[in-house]
């Protein structure tokens, strides 16, 4: 089974940026043009990959981003992270906001989200037994 993602944006350069920064994600333009004009960028990394069953993508939205703390709209988005305090962190402290705190949910493991800058709201994961 494979999978394909699509994170909506405004700002290409500053959501390669912070991807990049928050789940060290690479990026492929896949258009003519290249570089940060592409409307679309192929998304590459760690547990990224057909290998993995997962492709992704950045594409350039097509109209106005919803206001931060809006209602999400679309799907919502999580990752599986070695430590979820860490990644949600690096997240903030790279233009992040806050969507739910780091929290521990008994046999699910700990758990957080939050707003990409752009209107997405996505999710960290250690899923129980992994950091114990």
């Amino acid at each position: 089974m494979s999978a394909h993602f699509e994170i909506h944006v405004n700002d290409m350069d500053r959501a390669k940026q912070f991807y990049s920064k928050v789940l060290g994600w690479r990026f492929t333009p896949m258009s003519e043009g290249g570089g940060d004009e592409a409307a679309y960028h192929l998304v590459e990394g760690d547990g990224i990959g057909a290998e993995h069953g997962l492709t992704g993508g950045l594409l350039r939205r097509m109209d106005k981003s919803h206001d931060a703390g809006s209602a999400i709209r679309g799907c919502t988005l999580t990752f599986d992270v070695g430590d979820v305090d860490a990644v949600y962190a690096t997240a903030l402290a790279n233009g992040g906001s806050e969507a739910l705190p780091p929290t521990d949910y008994p046999g699910i493991g700990r758990v957080a989200y939050c707003e990409d800058g752009q209107g997405n709201v996505f999710g960290f994961i250690t899923s129980a037994g992994e950091s114990e």
